[in-house]
């Protein structure tokens, strides 16, 4: 920002005056003083607003119709063939694939996503070949730190090798053979997110290559992150990977790579309802399998309805099969008081506490080198900071293999 002294200062002002003058004169939306203030340096405003503007761009494609959701998002139909997917050098020319058929055993009820997500609530949908995608406005971009860096995951965040990292765990998970799927339920919740550079998520990670440069990972669930979102709601999310989270893969549709299908679920909207505590339960069930066919990773939100999918070119190692699955919670923790973050995980309480109080993961399951969908045998559970957020597997015929997990963050616990 400008030093003391009133020659750079009214120098500073000058500049910004006239680059909001030519954006004006060209007719172009302006960015807020307040986030230009807080991100723009002088000299970098109109470089960084034009780059901000050709993001834009690559991300918010031409579409058929438009809905406004409850809770302001701008949910745009978009043509399947013009989704961000296509712009990857690996899929330029394709279409959305058919969908393939479901892993042996899986129950397919009749696909229903009504009420699943917010900006369904007004009973509007996208017109069949479109696809539904939640508008990117300059102020997401302008949230992110570093802007570059908008779409992605901090780096650092494996389960493993996470002490020191600020990402912490609570989970559920299997290892040591090939597995070519997973499906789970589990209980959405809007946890309390400490800080705006936190986030806090409850998800499914389909996993191979090493805990160093080479991860693979493949990822779906629901995530409270006001940095991404601009919001405290939790909300649908998709992620991949194929280098550690450096410089692969995104968020959701915001960056060339996942291929959506469905014209019914919008990835990154706001999931409504929720759970409550002491109250009722609400739990989406999550299936990610590979087609033996073509080889591509599919996902199927709710009761049946296929979302899209992760080509399997984008892999490297997840080209083949999956070493390991991993179910549960995680968070990021700034430390931004000197303490430990006040962020929950899952419903703000630790596992004990049981059903209707705590967030869970239920009927836990693999599919295997047969396509076949089967228990997911030898869970093990691991939360790396178990004073803060914890985790209790059980057992039962209704639920099979189950876990309670969570917690508040700083506390008596967790100092």
């Amino acid at each position: 920002m400008a030093s003391s002294g009133r020659g750079p200062f009214s120098i500073h002002v000058v500049v910004v005056v006239l680059v909001l003058l030519q954006l004006l004169a060209a007719g172009a939306p302006v960015v807020s003083a307040s986030a230009a203030n807080n991100t723009l340096r002088p000299g970098e405003e109109l470089p960084k607003y034009r780059r901000i503007r050709a993001h834009l761009k690559r991300l918010n494609r031409p579409s058929l119709k438009t809905i406004q959701s409850p809770d302001g998002d701008l949910i745009d139909c978009v043509p399947s063939h013009l989704q961000p997917a296509f712009d990857h050098p690996m899929l330029k020319g394709s279409k959305p694939l058919d969908p393939p058929e479901r892993p042996k055993g899986h129950k397919a009820g009749v696909p229903t996503d009504d009420n699943i997500q917010l900006w369904r609530t007004s009973g509007e949908t996208c017109p069949e070949g479109t696809v539904p995608i939640r508008r990117t406005k300059e102020e997401d971009i302008l949230r992110a730190s570093p802007a570059r860096r908008f779409g992605r995951k901090p780096v650092s965040r494996t389960r493993r090798d996470s002490e020191g990292s600020g990402h912490e765990h609570a989970v559920g998970y299997v290892a040591g053979d090939q597995y070519y799927g997973a499906k789970a339920s589990l209980n959405v919740w809007a946890p309390r997110v400490a800080s705006s550079s936190e986030f806090s998520l409850s998800q499914i990670w389909v996993i191979s290559g090493s805990f160093g440069s080479d991860l693979n990972t493949i990822e779906a669930g629901w995530q409270v992150s006001p940095q991404l979102y601009g919001d405290s709601s939790p909300r649908f999310f998709t992620y991949w990977t194929t280098d550690a989270y450096q410089a692969t893969g995104c968020y959701n549709l915001l960056c060339s790579g996942f291929v959506q299908t469905s014209n019914r679920i919008a990835v990154g909207a706001a999931i409504s309802p929720t759970s409550r505590y002491n109250g009722v339960q609400f739990d989406i069930s999550l299936l990610i399998w590979k087609d033996p066919k073509h080889g591509n990773w599919w996902l199927e939100f709710g009761s049946g309805v296929l979302v899209g999918y992760w080509p399997s070119s984008l892999f490297s190692h997840l080209a083949g099969q999956a070493t390991m699955v991993q179910f549960g919670g995680e968070i990021f923790n700034t430390h931004a008081s000197g303490f430990h973050s006040s962020t929950q995980m899952g419903s703000g309480h630790y596992a004990q506490e049981g059903f209707g109080r705590a967030a869970y993961f239920r009927n836990l399951q693999v599919v295997d080198w047969d396509n076949s969908l089967i228990p997911a045998a030898n869970l093990k559970v691991l939360a790396d900071h178990p004073n803060c957020y914890d985790v209790q597997a059980r057992l039962n015929t209704a639920w099979g293999n189950y876990f309670y997990f969570g917690g508040p963050g700083r506390s008596i616990r967790c100092p």
